[in-house]
């Protein structure tokens, strides 16, 4: 499988004002790396408001103003830069948003979907195309020219996914497609990501919803405190987790409800509490001296990504 996305030790830090016009440099994500190949779901898990989805923002290239942006993105092999961010987006990469609101309230679906056309024989050919995948997702003509307050909570969905592939990109980035839905609705919308990557589609899920992870990822990177700490396989996500390799990633599996729901005493260090060391140093059972002073690497380990002094020796 070829790999289309390589994000290398990527720092999203924002300038704050504080009391009157003093100024700090607020880090957000820290030394994050990922990588996404074709026909495969990584999911990226980590806790609401824990800035994950900044991810998201920097790959597409539409981070805020005062964003800093420090660290390496790629593209097969190539290193974006803003101008190719710009020049990829909404063709060989694809972002589905959070939220529906990301709908325009004013324009009629299909207008959205379809976008600026130069002649009216382009406008035609995407219309065409537009019905097709509409089709695929069970979005009949009467959806063409409806507004997005007539729409359902899955419709709105499945418009937001069937927009995101008229252009038929090759890497889809998610953004917490499913909160706020139900059961039937959250299980449709996995399937289309299933369908997706049938399809050859690299999909980057960010997610808080570690079932949904579980449910149709390949491999989960675990988001803590601006790291990714451990990339896992599914297939780790078993028995009593003897095979994930670090302790927080333990702790998250062995907290849900049909693990024993055991939770780990603390909480996740808010932007700008860690000041140095290992972001899960105080929560940690196995912890170490050095875990207080020195932040561990993403260190490659059988084939495996973790973050954790236990294993820098091999």
């Amino acid at each position: 499988m070829e790999k289309l996305l390589d994000v290398e030790h990527v720092s999203i830090s924002f300038i704050q004002y504080t009391k009157g016009l003093n100024q700090r440099n607020l880090q957000i994500i820290t030394d994050l790396t990922l990588d996404v190949s074709e026909g495969e779901i990584l999911a990226v898990l980590g806790s609401s408001g824990s800035g994950k989805s900044l991810l998201a923002h920097a790959i597409l290239g539409i981070l805020p103003e005062n964003a800093s942006l420090n660290g390496k993105i790629k593209y097969k092999g190539k290193e974006l830069s803003q101008k190719d961010k710009e020049e990829i987006r909404g063709k060989d990469i694809a972002l589905i948003p959070q939220s529906v609101n990301f709908l325009n309230p004013l324009m009629k679906i299909s207008s959205q979907a379809i976008g600026n056309t130069k002649s009216d024989e382009e406008k035609k050919a995407k219309k065409i195309e537009q019905r097709k995948i509409f089709e695929h997702y069970n979005l009949g003509p009467e959806v063409d020219d409806m507004y997005p307050f007539q729409l359902s909570g899955g419709m709105a969905r499945r418009v937001l996914i069937s927009t995101a592939l008229l252009s038929n990109p090759k890497l889809v980035v998610a953004d917490e497609p499913t909160p706020g839905l139900d059961e039937n609705t959250v299980k449709e919308t996995l399937n289309h990501f299933k369908h997706m990557k049938e399809a050859g589609v690299g999909v980057l899920l960010i997610t808080h919803d570690i079932h949904a992870a579980l449910e149709i990822a390949d491999r989960i990177g675990i988001f803590y405190s601006g790291y990714v700490i451990e990339i896992a396989e599914k297939k780790d996500f078993s028995g009593d987790g003897e095979n994930l390799l670090h302790p927080y990633t333990k702790s998250l599996y062995k907290a849900l409800p049909a693990n024993g729901f055991n939770l780990t005493k603390g909480h996740q260090p808010l932007h700008g509490e860690i000041l140095k060391g290992c972001p899960y140093y105080d929560r940690c059972e196995i912890r170490m001296d050095i875990c207080g002073e020195k932040r561990p690497e993403l260190i490659d380990f059988e084939n495996k990504k973790v973050r954790c002094f236990k294993y820098e020796d091999g």
